[in-house]
């Protein structure tokens, strides 16, 4: 789960990470009301979307006048932004964060991720803030820091202060980096986050330098949102594929890809698996949703109807290999779905596991005209020959 911008500032904020003064906005009016009550004389007004690119596609802009930071707001609100993170479609602006314009004097990327090779949580820095950091990472790579932190010991000051000093932050700015560096692992380890990105953070002021974050983003684990609580209470659903928001209301888990081969799976390996074997075969899936175990047949029938939403899918391959599930019961919830919504795309399905011999009987029983499979490799060959005609 993704957070927006003024959200990520918040949550610093409440770990005593220093962030510009700002405010949300969700009108042109309300923007002038929050630049008024902020103060000052200049001000930046930033598009509140899920995605990154955002100075370069124009979401991020400067205002000298509370005249102009209204008429940057209403330019802004209700327009698709279109970033190289949101695809051709772009993002609907539905808010605006308005923040005092600061006097920046360099630059940097400071990020936490897990790191899947260690196992850890792995701080990730570099003198270059305020580009990707994947650009960064490609054309000088040697200007990427990183500092692997044990979990059984948390992060050490002088792990902090290496950090520090690979970028380039010295004198009076060390201690500020160490404070923040430890208030942002503390955040990450306590809010169950991804990753905790800080692009740019910035040495800012007049003779008293000081370490301020001028962008952040979080992403929390899905599979912990149970225990936070605060941190759900942030989630923009208008921000996310509405199947996928659906799917999750059915216990459902839908990934939107972009080929035109529906995928009907349980578990994600078996999803990885069948989408490995399409591809094989000259195919490109659509999609997969992944049933997980126990789907009854209204979890199917739910299934079809979310991955036929997508007008691409020309062809559903349903690939379950039943332990939990039972063969009948996805073989139910097929038919009941084939009668329910009237598909007309062809459906291949291969069934193995528990009550293979039954689901196969049903569906052999039915009448409708189910492409059955032995096995996953013959799946993928024919929802491939299907969609090819």
């Amino acid at each position: 789960m993704n957070i927006h911008e003024y959200q990520a500032k918040e949550l610093l904020k409440s770990y005593g990470v220093p962030v510009p003064v700002g405010g949300v906005a969700y009108s042109d009016q309300q923007a002038a009301q929050v630049a008024e009550e902020i103060g000052g004389n200049k001000w930046v007004v930033k598009a509140q979307i899920h995605a990154g690119g955002r100075g370069k596609a124009g979401g991020v802009k400067v205002a000298d006048s509370i005249e102009e930071v209204q008429k940057i707001a209403d330019a802004m609100i209700g327009t698709h932004l279109v970033t190289h993170q949101t695809g051709p479609e772009g993002s609907i602006v539905q808010r605006v964060w308005i923040e005092h314009a600061s006097d920046i004097k360099k630059e940097f990327y400071l990020g936490f991720v897990i790191d899947r090779g260690s196992q850890r949580i792995t701080i990730i820095a570099s003198s270059e803030g305020g580009m990707e950091i994947e650009e960064v990472a490609e054309a000088t790579p040697e200007k990427i820091v990183k500092e692997v932190i044990d979990p059984a010991i948390g992060l050490l000051d002088f792990q902090c202060r290496k950090v520090a000093t690979a970028i380039g932050l010295k004198g009076k700015l060390m201690p500020q980096a160490v404070k923040l560096m430890k208030a942002l692992y503390r955040c990450m380890r306590d809010r169950d986050a991804l990753q905790a990105e800080i692009n740019p953070l910035a040495v800012v002021g007049n003779g008293d330098d000081k370490l301020i974050v001028l962008d952040a983003k979080f992403s929390f684990d899905d599979n912990a949102l149970y225990r936070q609580k605060a941190v759900t209470e942030m989630r923009d659903l208008a921000e996310e594929d509405p199947k996928e928001v659906e799917a999750s209301g059915h216990g459902l888990n839908y990934i939107a890809l972009d080929g035109n081969i529906g995928c009907i799976v349980n578990g994600a390996g078996l999803a990885m698996a069948s989408l490995d074997a399409i591809t094989l075969h000259g195919g490109r899936p659509a999609n997969f949703l992944d049933v997980g175990g126990g789907a009854s047949p209204e979890k199917v029938t739910n299934a079809c109807r979310i991955v036929l939403e997508d007008p691409n899918v020309t062809c559903i391959l349903v690939n379950i290999f039943a332990g939990i599930n039972r063969c009948d019961w996805i073989a139910k919830g097929l038919i009941q779905a084939c009668n329910s919504l009237q598909i007309q795309v062809p459906l291949i399905v291969r069934l193995a596991g528990t009550n293979v011999e039954e689901g196969r009987r049903i569906l052999a029983d039915s009448g409708l005209s189910f492409i059955t499979a032995e096995n996953l490799d013959d799946a993928a060959a024919k929802a491939v020959e299907s969609v090819r005609g």
